[in-house]
């Protein structure tokens, strides 16, 4: 048993030891395939490894140029571009009173009623006339029957349609003197009539070249107010919280705030889009006008982002012109400033006196100090216009001429250098609203005069108190702008009739009397062919020099100042400061990325 088991032990180490050998075998064959095959070829792993990365580098930037390209490609098929969309915010200098257009007056109701209230023609952006809820209109061959025909399918913003028999009730109320329409002057003695829905004749006692530009007038409608007296119409919350039109924006809140902060806004009118406006429904979500009482506070609440917008300023200020977001509109307007020598009284009533204060003010001057690039007033109608003669401008800037004239007049020199005659001393007032650009337009023309010898008293109003200056004439001579227009009948301003104090407007700011003026301008503005008009107008033109019954002066401007771009906004020619809206329907103040089609 001893012996047996020496033997299996001999026999299992014997098998071991191959075993051994045999694993000494494999790792040693392993070994040299190792090194064959990993170690000796680390040098071509290398290049495999250089090859590699080079391949990965590749990738890279191709994902790289495919990024770039699509975002360039981006680019190209889409732009940034205004949409509609937004609330926009415009601040205003007033009191609001009254939007109906038979009554508007001031520049809060008349910006109210201009975006309420649609007429039957309208001002594009190119200060031309052109439909709005007229389609077209004809006039006969004597230029006494027009004939308009309405858009079909209008409404008005309660939904209710809008007939050519409103036309004929807005345009008869205005007839009526118990409206007491400021108005009515220009619609006395015409005849309308409403022979179907989308049909409204005119038909006037004479030829009026002129008459289409009355046919901007809001149009009110009947089923609202036909059971309202004309007497009591103005008192009417229609006017005031109720209105309803078919402008391109409708009423939606009154909101009052009586404070004593003065960067608040006295009152706050939101207005909505009006779908159905014949002009197309407008683009922006809504509108709110923030009326305040006076310009600072208006400053304040644009600089505190209250409003995108600022309506009627004089000139930029300057904390607001470096804001890198500011846009400054400066639209030229068809107004002439001047200063109006009251002709009826006082030492002005004396024609060598407005001769040589013509002749005394230095008007280039003037116009350069403005700080804008305006148009020289010379005459009653502006450069350019119909009728328009530079023979007959105004006497040019010659101090000594005006001196002259003095001298000869008797107006004689005191130790101190003022003038006088039997006594009375040359010298009278000149009243103007307040802002910065009449306090400089007054002090060159107090310097101008001072030269001569002529005493002259400034007195700056604010708005409430200057308009019943206007309205009563109680001014010696007055600085201000009057609103001429594309057609160049100025007879309002300078006919007779109008310096009366029976007359509605009382827009002859000067009483200026000539029965030559006025013959002129009867037979100027009844006349359809321009040529003959030209003619016509020629014989005003020279009384009016002769007579200077006013010295004029340049074409003011309407800054409107907004905060960032107000895309389908551009400046233009204004006729008045509510006819900025021209392009309202399209106004945008968004933008997005659209792509292009």
């Amino acid at each position: 048993m001893a012996l047996l088991n020496r033997t299996t032990q001999l026999r299992m180490r014997r098998i071991l030891r191959r075993k051994q050998k045999q694993m000494e075998a494999v790792t040693e064959a392993a070994e040299q395939q190792f090194d064959a095959n990993l170690i000796a070829r680390f040098d071509r792993l290398m290049h495999v490894k250089r090859f590699t990365a080079g391949w990965l580098t590749l990738v890279i930037l191709a994902i790289v140029c495919t990024t770039m390209q699509t975002l360039s490609l981006s680019g190209y098929f889409q732009t940034v571009q205004p949409v509609s969309g937004g609330i926009y915010n415009e601040g205003i200098v007033g009191t609001y009173s009254n939007a109906n257009p038979v009554f508007a007056t001031g520049s809060v109701d008349l910006a109210v009623s201009h975006l309420i209230f649609a007429g039957l023609l309208r001002y594009n952006d190119q200060n031309q006339l052109v439909g709005n809820l007229a389609s077209d209109y004809s006039v006969d061959s004597t230029g006494k029957h027009y004939i308009f025909h309405l858009r079909p399918g209008l409404t008005w913003q309660d939904d209710a349609p809008l007939t050519s028999q409103d036309v004929a009730y807005t345009f008869h109320l205005i007839q009526n003197p118990d409206t007491q329409s400021p108005l009515l002057a220009a619609w006395q003695n015409i005849t309308i009539s409403a022979p179907d829905t989308r049909t409204v004749l005119f038909d006037l006692p004479n030829a009026f070249s002129a008459f289409p530009y009355n046919l901007t007038t809001g149009i009110i409608p009947e089923h609202l107010l036909a059971s309202t007296p004309p007497a009591q119409l103005r008192a009417a919350s229609f006017n005031t919280t109720t209105p309803i039109g078919a402008g391109p924006f409708a009423w939606q809140a009154l909101q009052t705030k009586p404070t004593n902060d003065p960067a608040k806004a006295l009152s706050l009118i939101a207005l909505k889009p009006f779908k159905n406006y014949a002009g197309g429904a407008p683009m922006l979500n809504g509108f709110v006008m923030h009326v305040f009482g006076d310009n600072q506070g208006m400053i304040q609440a644009f600089k505190h982002r209250e409003i995108n917008a600022m309506a009627g300023l004089t000139s930029v200020p300057a904390s607001v012109a470096s804001a890198n977001d500011t846009t400054v509109q400066s639209f030229p307007s068809t107004a002439a400033m001047m200063t109006f020598f009251k002709t009826s009284t006082g030492v002005l009533s004396d024609v060598q006196v407005r001769q040589a204060l013509v002749a005394g003010v230095d008007t280039d001057a003037l116009l350069r100090q403005l700080g804008y690039a305006s148009k020289a007033v010379s005459e009653p109608l502006l450069r350019g216009q119909l009728g328009y003669d530079p023979k007959y401008a105004q006497a040019s800037y010659s101090p000594a001429h005006a001196n002259q004239i003095l001298d000869a007049d008797g107006w004689a020199r005191n130790s101190k250098g003022l003038r006088h005659k039997n006594g009375e001393a040359l010298s009278f007032g000149i009243y103007a609203e307040d802002s910065a650009e009449n306090r400089a337009t007054l002090r060159t023309l107090v310097r101008d005069w001072a030269h001569l010898g002529v005493q002259v008293n400034p007195i700056l109003q604010n708005r409430t108190d200057f308009q019943t200056t206007l309205e009563f004439h109680t001014y010696d001579a007055l600085l201000h702008a009057i609103s001429i227009g594309v057609d160049p009948d100025v007879f309002a301003y300078w006919d007779s009739s109008q310096a009366d104090i029976r007359s509605n407007a009382r827009l002859n700011f000067s009483e200026y009397k000539s029965t030559t003026a006025d013959s002129a301008l009867e037979a100027g503005r009844t006349r359809l062919d321009p040529a003959l008009r030209v003619v016509k107008y020629r014989p005003f033109l020279q009384a009016w020099q002769t007579d200077a019954p006013a010295l004029g002066l340049y074409q003011p401007r309407f800054l409107y100042i907004t905060r960032g771009t107000v895309y389908g906004l551009s400046d233009h020619m204004l006729n008045s400061d509510s006819d900025r809206y021209a392009s309202v329907a399209d106004w945008e103040i968004h933008t997005s990325k659209v792509t292009n089609k």
